[in-house]
């Protein structure tokens, strides 16, 4: 992982940043929710402080820091140190998954996205929100992850690469939704969330894991 340490020794001032930025998050949020399964039994890779887990009601996360998880148990998540290149789970667990602003702190995306192909069930879903590297946070973020406490070394990602790369996992039945920020906006411009991609910072893309035995 990308910069773990300044992770773990800024923790709550990284989960403070949710409440500094409500909006945002409202945003985040909602065009997470509109591609989110309702029902089933769901985990976030890379849970963080909890923030996103909690808001859904998704009882398990993967994180490695121990700082941050010791943040999320507080909001009531069971928390399994670990990476999301090696999933500490079996085959065909969960109905969906959730990731957050985590694929550009991955050692290797594929990887990782290859182990959410093989832990969630047949016809389980792949929820991949993220910051589009080519929008104004996108330019940003990137302009300063050499200074920054958190993106040190991050690598940011189009949506384009990130649908090739699931798509290369195994993952179909592409949706896309967008939030624009306010970062993204001209004066007089209200935040909004849409479907797909290409206006807004945060993207979401949903996928869908199929057997291929079951469509012989």
């Amino acid at each position: 992982m990308v910069n773990e340490k300044n992770f773990l020794e800024n923790a709550r001032a990284y989960d403070a940043w949710f409440d500094k930025h409500a909006l945002e998050f409202k945003l985040e949020l909602q065009a997470i929710r509109t591609l989110l399964p309702q029902t089933g039994n769901g985990i976030e890779i890379g849970v963080g402080t909890g923030r996103f887990a909690a808001a859904f009601d998704i009882k398990t996360g993967v994180e490695p820091v121990t700082a941050m998880g010791a943040i999320a148990t507080t909001r009531g998540i069971k928390v399994i140190t670990g990476k999301a290149e090696v999933l500490p789970f079996g085959n065909n667990k969960y109905d969906y998954a959730l990731m957050v602003t985590t694929d550009c702190f991955l050692d290797s995306m594929e990887t990782a996205h290859r182990e959410v192909f093989r832990i969630l069930k047949s016809g389980g879903c792949f929820i991949n929100a993220f910051i589009d590297r080519e929008s104004a946070l996108g330019k940003k973020y990137s302009g300063k992850k050499n200074v920054s406490k958190y993106y040190q070394g991050a690598k940011f990602h189009r949506p384009e690469e990130i649908y090739d790369s699931l798509k290369d996992a195994g993952f179909q039945n592409f949706e896309f939704s967008q939030a624009l920020l306010p970062a993204d906006l001209s004066p007089g411009e209200q935040p909004v969330v849409k479907k797909g991609y290409g206006e807004g910072s945060f993207v979401v893309i949903r996928a869908v894991k199929f057997d291929s035995r079951r469509l012989v």
